[in-house]
């Protein structure tokens, strides 16, 4: 099924459609995504009619469909694809060429595109703001979105998760601004036709993609080469990167506490709610942006101020039956992985209990490159749980000898007799967890797989908790009321 309009909800698409995009048909393989949804919404609000399937549904493809953007196809088929030579074909990154409706477009003679091109197109419409980095984009995208608002700029947005409750991972308005996430993984960041370049970090990653760090960098010093104005992380190595002019950025007189942050930015007071010094870089690359586009800062601060995380940047999605706080986290790399703990740490100590580790490695060729620095950032977990890698697009057979057990072997090693648990599979995991959490705990569950389904069956057991005392305490009371 497709449809010609956007979100009724939050999404921005009350922009007039584009004559660029107006009558077009457009079918995205791999529309659950968070990158493709978003870009199906913009392009549903500039008036194309989309279409699209994924192998597997997704809170992003059921937002779709409640949002009436349009209704993602579960399973790849030839049959998928509308009837008609118009059709135009985008493709995710993560599809393989051989995927049938590839083949059947090509079948056709129909157009087939990248994500990067049809991302390239999007970009030329506005004054674009690319956020790139290895870390902290989706956060410092949000950040920068929720920061523009606040100063009346009303952008578009283009981000790889919800940038907050009750807001799309994607829209378009009629401000003359686009704010997207840039991503290094397939190189599409070099497609973005950009007005100004945001650089959280550089660290490797991606091990499929990029051979050595050296090959990362030039890749992010081009991406900043496009860029008319760059606002860059106050760091040697990444303003080294930048040829020209650059904004340096960094949060000053910084505060840390288990509800949040404080510092300066200029002259400006900043105050946050999400916790951790990694979140206090990120508000100040925001912030960095909104300065070179000419934004009041003291509004866009004010604007941070009411920020209250993007979906799955330790984001609580509950209690467990007996108590503990369920974070889900979408940390892959050790060095978020430890941001992450460092945020949390804080918020487990207030409790007086325990900070649980749960993570589920994301790709072979990641966890073979960094299993040890994977088990030395979870070390700093009171209790470690480890489950098998999620494959995404990489096949086990490639790579034999690598599983989650890898990542448990060396937090074991590191954690110094503190429990390690290797809980291969989502059930067996949440079976001794639910057990092993105690009421005061912290539990954060991270990966960029599926383990969100964990931490919210994890959180799922609390309310079952709650919703069995609750008919209890009704019962109880109408027993003892008088007849």
């Amino acid at each position: 099924m497709s449809a010609r309009i956007g979100s009724p909800s939050d999404d921005g698409s009350g922009a007039a459609p584009s004559a660029s995009f107006a009558g077009r048909r457009i079918h995205f393989i791999g529309a659950g995504g968070a990158g493709m949804s978003a870009y199906a919404r913009a392009c549903a609000a500039l008036g194309a009619t989309v279409s699209g399937s994924d192998r597997q549904a997704s809170g992003y493809s059921e937002a779709l469909a409640r949002d009436q953007v349009m209704t993602v196809v579960i399973g790849h088929s030839p049959a998928n694809i509308p009837a008609g030579a118009d059709v135009e074909v985008v493709a995710s990154s993560a599809i393989a060429q051989d995927n049938p409706e590839l083949a059947e477009a090509r079948r056709r003679n129909l157009r087939c595109r990248s994500r990067a091109e049809l991302l390239g197109e999007l970009s030329a419409l506005k004054r674009t703001v690319a956020i790139a980095g290895t870390h902290g984009k989706t956060t410092t995208a949000a950040m920068c979105l929720h920061a523009f608002r606040a100063a009346g700029l009303d952008p578009s947005w283009l981000i790889g998760a919800a940038p907050g409750a009750g807001i799309a991972n994607g829209g378009w308005s009629d401000g003359e601004w686009l704010i997207v996430e840039a991503d290094e993984s397939d190189r599409s960041l070099l497609a973005l036709r950009l007005e100004i370049a945001v650089l959280t970090n550089v660290e490797l990653d991606h091990a499929d993609a990029f051979a050595s760090l050296a090959e990362l960098r030039e890749l992010f010093a081009s991406f900043l080469e496009r860029a008319p104005k760059a606002a860059i992380c106050s760091r040697p190595e990444l303003l080294a990167l930048r040829r020209g002019d650059a904004l340096a950025y960094a949060p000053e007189q910084l505060e840390l506490s288990s509800s949040g942050a404080h510092f300066c930015f200029g002259e400006v007071r900043v105050q946050l709610r999400v916790p951790g010094a990694h979140n206090a870089c990120n508000a100040a690359g925001a912030l960095a942006a909104a300065k070179l586009a000419g934004a009041d800062l003291k509004l866009a601060a004010a604007g941070l101020a009411s920020f209250s995380g993007a979906a799955r940047r330790l984001q609580l999605v509950g209690s467990s039956g007996a108590g503990a706080l369920i974070y889900d986290d979408y940390a892959h790399h050790p060095s978020e992985v430890q941001a992450t703990l460092a945020a949390a740490r804080p918020i487990a100590e207030e409790r007086g209990g325990r900070l649980v580790a749960a993570f589920q490695p994301h790709l072979y060729s990641r966890t073979a490159l960094f299993a040890d620095r994977f088990g030395q950032a979870l070390a700093a977990a009171d209790v470690v749980a480890c489950l098998d890698v999620y494959p995404a697009r990489e096949r086990a057979q490639d790579h034999p000898g690598v599983s989650g057990l890898l990542v448990a072997a060396a937090a074991a090693q590191a954690a110094r007799g503190r429990t390690v648990y290797w809980l291969p599979r989502q059930r067996e995991a949440l079976q001794v967890l639910a057990g092993a959490l105690r009421a005061r705990d912290v539990c954060v569950v991270m990966g960029a797989g599926d383990c969100d389904r964990l931490a919210h069956a994890l959180a799922s057991a609390g309310l079952q908790k709650e919703l069995a005392s609750e008919r209890d305490r009704v019962a109880a009371t109408a027993q003892s009321e008088p007849r």
